[in-house]
């Protein structure tokens, strides 16, 4: 059996879909699962050893361009048994109605009727997690999902670790906090870069390192919280924002002994590495995308305006981030800390 997933357009969504990926396997062993997804998700998907091959999808996020998604769709006829579309677009379902794929799963949205024959309708409440509406596509309509429900798990090649560590000459003789200030969906996830230095400045007096990861949107802040440290300790700070590509995130993610994270793609990234984390969480809630490994510590303040799911704060005060002070996630930390940590 082959199957074709269309995969989402986010880091931590792609990241999340490896949990239907193994309940396919677990379903039908011998299946091969190919994923249809951006480049930027290649290095995620070399990851999963469920996924056979990723196959390259040109084109950007709300880009319609028929007759590209139409030739696409041909070069792939004959090739599936069955589609199953993660995003709930229109234009996600049009690879698969081109290349004729026999079965077409996906949950109901944007009159896909059609383009899907096998139309699913969410039942929300029963489906709270994006994780269980990503796995209820690998099973019948109305199946009970398995329990325990599987959580992402990254392999990290050993080689590849090393190659990235001698890249940017980092070494493993202290332990490593990695800091991850960045989220693409706006400020309304961003803790402040000041709390970061304090949380970095109480680790670096302990001896610990640190290193800061995100894109190049997020180079400038990653810079401020270095700057925010005094010298002495700035220099046990490592900005590699901007500078890593998305596999050598990933393979030095591997490293941390703890990681602080803004709910982002680097969060699931860095659970789906089963690292030690604290979430930090502001304008959105753990109840819907809950990053998914052994120890974490979720850090939120709860205000009577928050969780509002909004790019921008509606008051602009951003106090749910601002008021959440560096101390809860210092503690967090050494909680964590409790446990032994092993790189994988």
């Amino acid at each position: 059996m082959k199957i074709l997933i269309v995969g989402p357009s986010w880091v931590g969504d792609m990241v999340m879909a490896q949990t239907l990926f193994q309940c396919l396997k677990q379903r039908h062993p011998q299946c091969e699962i190919d994923v249809l997804a951006p480049e930027w998700s290649r290095p995620i998907l070399e990851r999963m050893p469920e996924v056979r091959a990723a196959l390259s999808f040109p084109l950007g996020h709300g880009v319609l361009d028929l007759a590209t998604r139409r030739k696409i769709g041909k070069s792939l006829v004959g090739q599936y048994d069955q589609a199953i579309l993660l995003p709930n677009s229109l234009k996600s379902a049009l690879v698969p109605f081109f290349a004729g794929i026999a079965k077409r799963t996906g949950w109901r949205g944007e009159f896909r009727y059609g383009l899907l024959n096998d139309v699913r309708k969410l039942d929300k409440p029963r489906y709270p997690l994006m994780i269980e509406r990503f796995m209820a596509l690998a099973y019948e309509p109305g199946a009970e999902l398995p329990q325990p429900y599987p959580r992402p798990r990254l392999q990290i090649d050993p080689a590849s670790r090393e190659a990235a560590l001698g890249k940017f000459e980092l070494t493993l003789d202290r332990p490593v906090l990695a800091l991850c200030p960045g989220a693409e969906f706006g400020e309304s996830k961003r803790w402040p870069s000041e709390h970061y230095a304090k949380v970095a400045e109480a680790k670096i007096r302990e001896g610990w390192q640190v290193w800061l990861f995100g894109s190049k949107n997020d180079h400038a802040v990653g810079e401020d919280i270095r700057q925010r440290l005094i010298p002495g300790l700035r220099e046990e700070a490592v900005n590699l924002s901007g500078e890593t590509s998305l596999a050598e995130a990933i393979d030095l993610l591997s490293c941390a002994d703890s990681v602080v994270s803004n709910d982002s793609g680097l969060m699931h990234v860095a659970a789906a590495l089963n690292r030690p984390l604290v979430a930090v969480y502001g304008s959105t809630s753990p109840g819907f995308t809950p990053p998914l490994a052994d120890q974490v510590e979720i850090v939120r303040l709860g205000l009577e305006c928050s969780p509002c799911f909004e790019r921008t704060c509606r008051f602009g005060h951003y106090n749910c981030l601002r008021q959440l002070l560096p101390a809860p996630v210092n503690e967090a930390l050494q909680r964590l800390q409790g446990v032994p940590v092993e790189v994988q």
